[in-house]
């Protein structure tokens, strides 16, 4: 049996890579750009631009894999409104690129296309937390283009009868992140105020949005159960169902870290659209699955501070 991981190059591949070994027991592909590097065991490396339908085509009548874990995305909201026609070709083109070379081929491999909460866009508070019957209504261009894959991944399923999956995953931090992404960044910074090479001062974006965090190593334990056991066509969210504000998760970074610092707004780290609050409704996943997220975010802030002292 064999495994593919479609964009493992990022932050959630190297978990997922060591989720698929240690739970399916099955040899790993996983894909990564020309020019990106990824060192981890128990995988094959193939270099693979989800925009090259030929050499998509050819990757999988080569290895024809019984689960294909679609994770290559511009995933950055932020980025996303810098650059939108990228984010449009990466997250639309290239998820329908994969969904019809695995049609054309005719193969039986399940297909787990990874979406996102932001999906959901600006919803009435009387609505949270968010089950997956929500109108969708993406107020960003990352947003909109998840949309777009989730909506492709149910018309294959329904007209091809094929067996793909979609989540719409909420936030995801923990070791390996980016400090593009929001939790990571205010460890790296707490870490570089700790080590003396920064002022003492957090430099922030909105700190009133409320977001349903998850540790990442949890989040590949989700992926790993939907793909055993998710519906063919269904759309799942996979977060915490506890959301909380930028803020107090900020108090608690510092708090953790034992830094003394004050905090200012960076115009430059403002959305010119933000959400108020984003928090995902499990109920089904749980009760399909079994899947529950386990560690505390408390935990996660610690080992995301850990590494960053490691690499700084």
């Amino acid at each position: 049996m064999r495994a593919l991981i479609v964009g493992a190059a990022g932050f959630v591949g190297p978990y997922l890579v060591r989720e698929i070994r240690e739970t399916l027991k099955c040899s790993v592909i996983a894909t990564i750009l020309p020019g990106e590097k990824l060192e981890i065991e128990g995988a094959e490396i193939r270099h693979l631009d989800i925009l090259d339908e030929q050499s998509l085509y050819r990757l999988l009548y080569e290895e024809r894999p019984e689960y294909i874990f679609h994770l290559a995305a511009l995933s950055s909201v932020a980025l996303s409104w810098k650059k939108p026609a990228l984010t449009m070709d990466i997250n639309v083109k290239g998820a329908l690129n994969l969904m019809d070379a695995v049609r054309a081929l005719g193969l039986k491999t399940t297909l787990l296309m990874v979406g996102s909460g932001e999906e959901y866009g600006h919803i009435d508070p009387d609505h949270v937390p968010i089950k997956e019957t929500e109108l969708l209504r993406p107020g960003n261009i990352y947003a909109a283009s998840k949309m777009c894959q989730g909506m492709m991944g149910a018309v294959y399923a329904g007209s091809y009868g094929m067996r793909v999956i979609m989540t719409r995953s909420f936030n995801h931090f923990g070791p390996g992140q980016s400090e593009v992404f929001v939790l990571s960044d205010f460890c790296r910074q707490a870490i570089m105020m700790e080590k003396g090479k920064a002022e003492h001062v957090f430099r922030t974006g909105n700190l009133e949005s409320r977001r349903d965090f998850t540790d990442v190593r949890d989040v590949v334990k989700a992926y790993l159960r939907l793909a055993m056991f998710g519906r063919a066509g269904e759309t799942y969210n996979v977060g915490s169902q506890n959301a909380r504000r930028i803020r107090d998760l900020l108090d608690m970074i510092i708090e953790i870290s034992g830094v003394d610092a004050s905090v200012e707004t960076d115009p430059a780290r403002v959305r010119p659209i933000d959400v108020p609050v984003i928090e995902a409704d499990i109920t089904k996943i749980r009760t399909e699955t079994g899947w529950s997220p386990v560690i505390p975010t408390e935990q996660t802030i610690k080992d995301t501070l850990d590494w960053w002292r490691e690499r700084l």
